[in-house]
């Protein structure tokens, strides 16, 4: 679509002719004539230095040269289709726990029974895969806590991320306060109001040199929710000497920490026991925390504006010739 910004220069279009019709025409100065007996002979002369251009001609060419000029001036785009700006004030980091005791297989996905770490990327994912506008950021941590993936727009990438993560890649113990810290780190500095971090543990805070609860505080002075989700079934068969016996594979889990931060920061505690539930609190924290994203539409522009000046430096010096010959 062909667009002009400056269409109002356009306005000048008759402005030469209004000269021309109404300005008095200079006066003329006679002279006199040189009487040559023998003038015929100068008629080849004549012939050779005569006009470029009829009087019809020039003023045609004069005009196309001012019509390029103001159509340069009135500055032509061109606009592409409209490409959808996805925009969002969400700032979300996710905290999940490597630690070693999140291979802990009490957790079911399709009737089978796999690992807390294999549960929570798998709902984590989907998770991430419908924030759409949002920045997700992805935070590892164990025995010492590690930024994977900056906040970014790149779903994928925090999917893809996410989905490598293994257990022990940040040591067998958890840092839940040091992996607080690292968040408020990033977080803080960025101008967004609506700044969350959604921390998953399934123990408590064995490892680091940060209190959870003082991590908290630093958060809530930089205007970041912590959403805290404790992971874990509360029973599970095991075998043993005497053969198989009930216990709590989620004895650690320290629910009056995770409970205390999520309060000191506004935010919540949720306990998952199994994956159904893993999957409701992530879709809870999806209607406390909508995504804030507007329709907004960009077209791309192309200045098109060189080429009617481009033809109209190229006239200009033609024009300037055959004037000098009239």
């Amino acid at each position: 679509m062909l667009q002009f910004e400056w269409i109002w220069m356009l306005a000048a279009l008759p402005f030469p002719f209004l000269i021309r019709r109404f300005m008095p025409s200079a006066d003329s100065t006679e002279e006199a004539a040189l009487q040559v007996p023998f003038a015929e002979d100068f008629s080849v002369y004549a012939d050779r230095s005569g006009k470029i251009f009829s009087n019809t001609s020039f003023f045609l060419l004069a005009a196309f040269f001012w019509v390029l000029l103001l159509i340069a001036a009135a500055r032509p785009v061109w606009l592409g289709p409209p490409i959808e700006i996805q925009v969002s004030g969400r700032n979300l980091l996710l905290a999940i726990d490597l630690s070693g005791s999140m291979q802990t297989e009490d957790l079911q996905l399709s009737n089978q029974y796999v690992t807390r770490l294999e549960a929570t990327k798998k709902v984590a994912g989907e998770f991430i895969e419908r924030r759409t506008g949002d920045r997700i950021g992805l935070l590892l941590f164990g025995t010492q806590p590690y930024l994977q993936a900056p906040l970014t727009f790149d779903r994928k990438t925090v999917q893809t991320l996410l989905n490598e993560a293994a257990i022990g890649l940040a040591g067998e113990k958890t840092a839940i306060g040091d992996a607080i810290g690292l968040g408020v780190k990033r977080l803080q500095e960025l101008p967004a109001k609506n700044k969350v971090i959604i921390l998953l543990t399934d123990g408590a805070n064995t490892a680091g040199t940060v209190d959870p609860e003082k991590a908290a505080a630093f958060a809530k002075q930089a205007g970041i929710t912590i959403y805290t989700i404790g992971v874990g079934a509360d029973e599970m068969l095991v075998n043993s000497l005497f053969g198989k016996r009930r216990v709590n594979p989620s004895a650690e889990l320290d629910e009056k920490t995770l409970s205390s931060i999520a309060t000191i920061t506004d935010g919540h505690y949720f306990r998952a026991k199994d994956t159904s539930e893993l999957e409701k609190i992530y879709a809870l924290i999806d209607d406390m925390e909508p995504a804030l994203t507007g329709n907004q539409f960009f077209r791309p522009k192309s200045e098109l504006y060189v080429w009617p000046l481009g033809a109209a430096l190229l006239l200009g010096p033609l024009l300037v010739l055959a004037r000098g010959r009239r």
